[in-house]
């Protein structure tokens, strides 16, 4: 086992120094019932990061509210058990957000007072990211990153000042921690783009769905690209097309898989920024992520690598199976 243990670690450092830009699949996770496990979800192999969605109070009395319907009730303490799932996740490679926000939350930072700013930023980091707390509401694991969800109510303005107060604990932590951003594609984004415009995150992920004037439509692309080509001038590290998983995901703007490999792909790729594809959601991800893994896998990785589908799948923790990623497949 130690032997195999240590075929997978080199695998793992032969395809990054192969690699030049690694390019991402990635999935938010916890807003469906029916949707698999979270360490389900890592053992596909299909992605590199998953978003947990969501944290959908945020500065309210009772400063933050986990929403992750069907898979935990945080008001018993039970999401802490998801603390082993993260671990087992990242152990695969593969980065865990946090997402703050969501369609149904209550929010009232505010504007006028940098103290807000600081104490939720301070509140993430013990409860989520590296600090301590007693009350940490998905265990001890420490989450990679923090992610911005567009659609906050509007009494949530000026999270410029949030995402800097961040990016302080970001700046003293010894260990990478990610910012990422999630505004819809019309630019700049009502609601986002003031926290963008500061330089600070790591990852942008556009949504181009159910947002006609710049969505893919009928074969075309060219609204999207219009959209896509004013995103990556943003001072931003790295952007991803956000996209969604099945027809009944999003009233306008679905892109069938092979439309992604044959025409989507080939365009964004020829922008250096871009960072991957993002899916809306796990729920909904019933194939489509491994029928593009390799074209998004394949520009990072050499056939050698990305190629490698050794070993069986599993989902199991310990039940030493093969784990299949961008990188490779090892037994764990």
């Amino acid at each position: 086992m130690a032997l195999l243990r240590l075929l997978c670690f080199s695998l793992f450092i032969v395809s990054a120094i192969i690699s030049c830009h690694a390019l991402q699949i990635g999935v938010y996770w916890g807003q469906g019932q029916n949707e698999t496990t979270l360490f389900d979800t890592c053992a596909t192999g299909n992605y590199q990061i998953v978003n947990i969605a969501y944290l959908s109070s945020f500065h309210t009395r009772g400063n933050g509210t986990l929403n992750l319907p069907g898979h935990c009730d945080p008001t018993t303490g039970d999401c802490t058990k998801l603390s082993k799932e993260i671990k087992s996740c990242q152990a695969l490679g593969i980065k865990v957000f946090l997402s703050i926000g969501g369609g149904a939350g209550s929010y009232t930072l505010n504007s006028t007072n940098d103290d807000d700013a600081t104490n939720d930023a301070l509140y993430l980091w013990n409860n989520f990211l590296g600090g301590k707390s007693s009350s940490r509401p998905l265990g001890e694991a420490v989450l990679d990153g923090i992610d911005f969800v567009a659609a906050w109510d509007q009494s949530a303005k000026h999270r410029d000042k949030l995402a800097r107060a961040l990016m302080k604990y970001k700046e003293q932590s010894r260990s990478k921690i990610y910012l990422s951003a999630a505004p819809e594609c019309p630019f700049p984004d009502a609601d986002l783009q003031p926290a963008i415009n500061t330089g600070v995150f790591d990852y942008v992920w556009v949504q181009f769905f159910n947002n006609p004037p710049c969505d893919y439509s009928h074969g075309s692309l060219d609204n999207l690209l219009a959209s896509w080509t004013k995103w990556t001038e943003i001072n931003a590290g790295e952007v991803f097309a956000l996209l969604p998983a099945a027809p009944q995901v999003a009233f306008s703007g679905y892109i069938p898989p092979d439309a992604v490999r044959s025409l989507v792909l080939p365009e964004l790729k020829r922008n250096s920024k871009f960072g991957g594809v993002i899916l809306w959601s796990r729920e909904y991800d019933r194939g489509y992520s491994s029928s593009i893994s390799q074209q998004v896998c394949g520009s990072a990785w050499s056939d050698t690598t990305s190629d490698m589908a050794l070993l069986p799948m599993g989902s199991k923790y310990g039940d030493t199976q093969g784990f299949r990623t961008c990188r490779g497949t090892c037994m764990l």
